[in-house]
């Protein structure tokens, strides 16, 4: 062991855990279709859309909220659009590198 200091990171990147969990939801998302837990999937997919457009919109990378705010109206569970077939299941992994995507990519400097 040298001794050396480790210099802190110069950004941070909050979206990141919410991204990971939202994306990991909507990997499994098209195993629970069809069932009970779908509306589950449906609530936290949503709510970490909102969160991570909320670190998008803090970060100042504007862009990212629209996005975002599609994301959860299409997978909001109060009104839910009864969305089916091969496509609103090709729409959960592609969610989910959205996610993945944006979480790695948004960041802010620390200060």
């Amino acid at each position: 062991m040298t001794g050396s200091i480790r210099t802190p990171s110069r950004y941070q990147r909050n979206a990141l855990a919410p991204s990971l969990l939202a994306a990991a939801t909507l990997f499994l998302a098209p195993v629970l279709l069809d069932g009970e837990w779908f509306t589950v999937v449906l609530f936290l997919v949503a709510i970490l859309a909102v969160i991570v457009g909320w670190f998008a919109i803090q970060a100042r990378q504007w862009w990212w909220a629209p996005v975002f705010a599609a994301i959860a109206v299409l997978w909001n569970p109060v009104f839910p659009f009864a969305f089916a077939g091969p496509v609103w299941i090709a729409a959960q992994p592609a969610a989910a590198i959205v996610f993945l995507v944006a979480g790695a990519l948004i960041k802010i400097e620390r200060t």
